[in-house]
């Protein structure tokens, strides 16, 4: 287990950086934040970022829209920033990633009858295609996701109210995360969990090529006998820090179960792990880093669907 307490987010003015794919509710996102009381600056350049940051503190949080309309935006770019933030001991960064299915963004494009920026000629399939495989590294690296398929852009204002409000009521918001031991810790735990010695789905046949969020490898993993007194403890654990760590005025805390392919145990766990934390009131997150990846690399169709 690591347990970190990160003074730097606790203290440091709080910057936003909100990008995603066209038409996942970037601009909805960057509105609710400036009526926050966050200042706003929306389509910046990359590359004038430093001279603001560099210029007088600000005297609210930041919060920067960013997406391929920008003059100089590039996925290099933006991680280039976004570890250059991470370094800076006066500042704490956030990326919040705003996603949605392929579908609801076809839906979205076909309703306002706009073209894409990356196919202004053709389909915006095309476009939207091109540009979720452009920002597959930027997904990746986001603190906060939301996958707005679904919800109105009233649901879309509550959900980002819940993550960043300021001041005195803001929430604890909680990230449980799983992924593989293979390909390293994610960026950014407070706490992290080792799930591999539990028994392993992988090994049955008709198991292996499910994952964690299947009810019968949920199932297969919970039937360990030592499943049910790590899952007491660790939910005890989460009991006594997660009010301390808002009490401290903490923003966020990110929770990682790890195993060894990061397909079944850790997914199995992560997943009722969240469950119970929603189930208790906290406002709660998932990425399944592995998932995620496997799902960013199958193919993408090029044509619109008839």
């Amino acid at each position: 287990m690591n347990n970190r307490t990160n003074t730097k987010e606790q203290t440091a003015p709080t910057i936003v950086l909100v990008t995603g794919p066209s038409g996942a509710g970037r601009s909805t996102a960057i509105k609710t934040l400036e009526d926050m009381g966050y200042e706003v600056i929306d389509n910046l350049p990359l590359s004038l970022l430093p001279r603001l940051l560099d210029g007088p503190p600000p005297s609210r949080p930041l919060a920067l829209g960013l997406d391929v309309r920008n003059r100089d935006f590039g996925a290099s770019a933006l991680i280039e920033t976004i570890d250059q933030l991470a370094a800076r001991p006066d500042q704490h960064a956030q990326v919040l990633y705003l996603d949605a299915d392929e579908e609801e963004l076809v839906r979205r494009y076909s309703e306002t009858r706009r073209m894409h920026p990356l196919a202004p000629a053709g389909s915006p399939l095309v476009g939207i295609a091109r540009e979720r495989e452009l920002l597959v590294p930027i997904r990746a690296r986001a603190d906060v996701l939301v996958n707005t398929t679904g919800l109105s852009p009233h649901d879309l204002k509550a959900e980002i109210e819940r993550w960043f409000a300021t001041g005195d009521g803001r929430q604890l918001g909680v990230t449980i995360h799983s992924f593989s031991y293979k390909r390293g810790l994610p960026r950014g735990m407070d706490i992290v969990m080792d799930c591999r010695f539990l028994r392993n789905p992988h090994w049955d046949e008709s198991l292996r090529t499910l994952d964690g969020r299947d009810d019968a490898v949920a199932a297969y993993v919970a039937a360990d006998p030592r499943f049910d007194p790590f899952f007491e403890r660790i939910k005890s654990l989460a009991d006594l820090l997660l009010p301390a760590h808002k009490d401290e005025g903490k923003a966020h805390l990110s929770i990682g179960f790890g195993c060894t392919g990061g397909q079944h145990r850790s997914v199995a766990v992560a997943e009722r792990f969240a469950s119970a934390l929603a189930k208790d009131g906290w406002h709660v997150s998932k990425r399944h880093r592995e998932m995620e990846r496997r799902d960013a690399q199958a193919p993408v169709s090029k044509e619109p669907r008839v």
